[in-house]
């Protein structure tokens, strides 16, 4: 059976990842297999994997069969999930219309599983709909906004916007201690899971400092995992509460202060801007600590 899909957007998205996105069930291998056989064609001319799918291009499948090309979250083990989580799941939504939702996350929830997650945002959202999609991540201990997709087309655009850097991300932390300048661009080379290193660049601002303790303003410019927490140790003030890059703190039995306050982006012509509010364990260590932080966070957005 032959597949003909008319690409009526731009998404300027690799082939491979285009085409698991579609169709979740496919591996690496079989994409590659397929296009070297010519299974996989773009305007009826032979392709590679890291060809940018772009608007109005035409993808033909000659090996199409719904058997081989499906999407393997209609067949997701659906992991029940409690009422008090989904009540709580439900209650942190700031925002939501027909093609996303805005997750104001609380601390300590994963937002994907693994083998050792009972619970993850992802099992959530599975739960209440087969189509909903992640987007992006934050660490489990990491609170703050977090996009869901609840459809394939969005799912398709949001990950292209971030992965233009379209969407301006902002996290506040209160932080052990001081760093060095007030306002700065900080370049750090990381190593990920697999040892590989990877380049960061992150725009930092002190909003506040009192009794050793710094309130800080982060908007990174990528999204490596952990960035933020490894970039405040860098600075020499490491993150209150994170027990992996802040050991032998006082705080160490502190939630880690790190949240994800604030996304802007814009799709076609309609412009979006989300503020989430401080979770109360961060709202009381920053009065404890006398932190003036004003309590409008969108008067933050301005410093940069």
């Amino acid at each position: 059976m032959i597949k003909n899909i008319k690409i009526l957007n731009n998404f300027n998205q690799r082939l491979d990842k285009y085409l698991r996105l579609k169709y979740s069930s496919l591996t690496q291998g079989f994409i590659e297999k397929n296009i070297r056989k010519k299974n996989i064609l773009i305007n009826n001319n032979s392709t590679k994997a890291n060809y940018l799918v772009k608007l109005n291009d035409e993808l033909k499948i000659l090996n199409f069969h719904e058997k081989l090309y499906k999407n393997k979250i209609i067949f997701k083990k659906n992991i029940k999930i409690s009422k008090e989580i989904l009540t709580k799941f439900k209650r942190s939504i700031i925002f939501e219309n027909n093609d996303f939702i805005v997750l104001n996350k609380w601390s300590q929830i994963a937002t994907q599983g693994g083998s050792k997650i009972q619970t993850s945002i992802d099992h959530i959202i599975t739960n209440i709909n087969l189509q909903y999609r992640l987007v992006h991540r934050l660490d489990k201990e990491t609170s703050g906004l977090l996009l869901i997709a609840k459809n394939l087309d969005y799912a398709k655009k949001l990950s292209y916007l971030f992965k233009q850097k379209e969407i301006i991300k902002y996290y506040i932390a209160l932080c052990e201690g001081n760093p060095k300048n007030v306002f700065s661009q900080v370049q750090l080379e990381i190593k990920n899971k697999k040892l590989k290193i990877e380049n960061t660049l992150t725009n930092y601002k002190l909003v506040n400092k009192n009794r050793g303790i710094s309130s800080i303003l982060f908007n990174p410019q990528t999204g490596k995992t952990h960035q933020l927490r490894i970039v405040s140790k860098n600075l020499g003030c490491p993150i209150v509460g994170d027990n992996k890059y802040n050991i032998n703190s006082k705080y160490s039995k502190e939630n880690l202060m790190l949240h994800a306050f604030a996304l802007k982006f814009q799709i076609n012509t309609q412009k979006f801007e989300f503020i989430s509010k401080l979770p109360d364990y961060f709202l009381n260590f920053i009065k404890k600590n006398n932190l003036k932080i004003s309590k409008d966070l969108k008067e933050l957005l301005n410093i940069f």
